[in-house]
């Protein structure tokens, strides 16, 4: 598995959280027992055959792993609809008991901490189909123009298990990658993460086509692309990129995806070399909006600035750039790269990467046009759950952790209020943490420690709570004053305000502070809230 760094998980319920029941079945899934936490995956081997026509998968995966504490009994999964043949180990078949989605294999021997061992799961079936993919998990059978078949798949928050055997955890990644082999009706090609590393012809009707992936890899980003595609390359400097895109659409492409080019450029230069090189980038064509899969982008914008043409800041600017090209690449650096121990914490994918559209219209397009299109991203934000959801049961937190997360990361730039420092910060943190797997509060101590401030407060606020700070002011005697109102307690944070035309930095706290500026008026007094994410109250 990639290297986990974890300060601490907290499970202390800082917020009124809606009311939720969670079943054994939630957390054999996201839960990390012993039978998980005893072996650490080293690679993944899958060899299968998609029969398109009856929406089935047959093969297996080999699974090799390093046992890291003695045992006889390990914990796999795989969806109850799917069907486990054998799982053979040393070419003896295993013993194995499921429960749900999960799958508890025996081993006839103690397996000793520090060795290396494989085995093979065989396993066959019809993998769920999606109703609304990306938003629910498991296969799309589509076709394109001519009638030929367009398949894919996505099971972010469904689980990877819904379509092959794996350890359904994203605290644990293979940590010397993977080879992804699939064969589909002549005719047709399969994009996998990763290079290509040959195909052959099995003379039955299919073929199979290999590719193989050098890094680390979440194991939900791991897909099959399926369909008549035409292949475009191109390169910039010494990365690798490559298009798979359905043949009607070979013409628009090679100049829509020119973009990708400056964003990757943007990227590079603010939060470091792109993670995976070795495996090369990829744009893959889905009949589905997209989903950020390693080295193989799934896009569905139908090649469209904004989201699906429309844009989703209501100011204009949304429409600049292509959305799914932006934000799913984004995931490379934020969720690929650097990955939550468990998905309660995805907003460290979900609130960097939406950042990273702001990141991406700053270097195309200026400061002004990027603070106006984070800011029409409030209308967006609920506040109805925390961003933050319940550890060890497979469950995020709200949606809010797209535009609130963004929103707090543009206010602790504000926060810090010096440019080259914020720019350092993100830089510093996509390399330090680079094919890493992490929590919140490494994030924060990340964060507390190279800007030299305390802002655990601040990310609590945000993060735990569904309320933001407000900030009151008043006259008392012509002077102003001011305080916090916020949920968490101890809470402070520096916030500028104009008075009278002047930029003034002030410490509000929880108590009240009597400032030195006489006014007559509140409207005397502009908050700059483009620039801090709080609700303003005069009165």
């Amino acid at each position: 598995m990639k290297k986990i760094i974890i300060i601490g998980l907290t499970f202390i319920s800082f917020q009124t959280v809606i009311s939720q029941t969670f079943t054994r079945k939630d957390t054999l899934q996201g839960g990390l027992r012993a039978e998980r936490t005893c072996y650490d995956v080293l690679r993944y081997d899958l060899n299968i055959k998609i029969n398109i026509e009856e929406k089935s998968i047959v093969g297996y995966n080999d699974i090799s792993f390093k046992v890291v504490s003695n045992t006889k009994k390990i914990q796999l999964d795989l969806f109850d609809n799917m069907q486990v043949d054998s799982i053979v180990y040393n070419t003896n078949k295993l013993n194995y008991k499921r429960e749900f989605n999960a799958v508890f294999i025996d081993f006839p021997t103690n397996l000793t901490n520090g060795t290396e061992e494989k085995i093979r799961f065989y396993y066959s079936g019809k993998p769920i189909v999606a109703k609304n993919a990306p938003w629910d998990g498991g296969f799309v059978f589509a076709k394109d123009k001519q009638g030929k078949p367009w398949v894919a798949v996505a099971c972010q928050g469904t689980g990877a298990s819904l379509w092959y055997p794996v350890k359904d955890s994203q605290s644990d990644e293979p940590d010397n990658g993977a080879t992804i082999k699939v064969a589909v009706p002549n005719g047709l090609m399969n994009v996998s993460n990763g290079r290509f590393i040959g195909s052959e012809n099995l003379k039955n009707g299919y073929t199979r086509w290999d590719w193989e992936v050098k890094n680390p890899i979440n194991t939900y980003d791991i897909t099959v692309n399926i369909a008549d595609f035409a292949h475009l390359h191109d390169n910039l400097d010494d990365l690798d990129l490559d298009y798979y895109v359905l043949k009607e659409n070979e013409v628009k492409a090679k100049t829509h995806f020119e973009e990708a080019k400056l964003m990757l450029t943007c990227f590079q230069s603010k939060f470091g070399t792109y993670p995976f090189k070795e495996d090369g980038y990829k744009l893959a064509e889905t009949p589905y909006l997209g989903m950020e899969h390693q080295s193989a982008v799934a896009y569905g914008n139908k090649y469209k600035k904004g989201y699906l043409g429309s844009d989703l800041s209501g100011t204009g600017i949304g429409l600049l750039f292509d959305y799914i090209t932006i934000h799913e690449s984004g995931h490379e650096w934020f969720g690929n790269s650097i990955t939550s121990r468990d998905i309660a914490d995805m907003w460290i994918h979900e609130g960097f990467t939406m950042y990273s559209e702001v990141v991406y219209l700053e270097c195309q397009f200026g400061s002004e046009k990027a603070q106006k299109y984070m800011n029409g991203m409030k209308q967006n934000v609920q506040n109805n759950e925390p961003i933050i959801g319940p550890f060890g049961v497979n469950k995020e937190g709200s949606g809010d952790m797209y535009y609130k997360g963004a929103l707090l990361l543009n206010t602790l730039r504000h926060v810090i209020k010096n440019e080259d420092l914020w720019w350092k910060l993100l830089l510093d943190y996509s390399n330090a943490f680079r094919h890493k797997i992490i929590d919140t509060a490494t994030v924060i101590n990340f964060f507390n420690t190279e800007s030299g401030k305390d802002l655990t407060p601040i990310f609590n606020q945000y993060l735990r709570y569904t309320t933001i700070p407000e900030l009151l002011l008043r006259i008392n005697n012509n002077k102003l004053e001011y305080r916090w109102v916020s949920s968490e307690a101890n809470f402070n944070m520096p916030i500028n305000i104009n008075v009278n035309g002047k930029e003034i930095r002030i410490q509000p706290t929880l108590d009240w502070t009597t400032s030195n500026f006489n006014i007559k008026s509140l409207d005397e007094v502009e908050v700059l809230t483009n620039d801090f994410y709080v609700d303003v109250i005069k009165g």
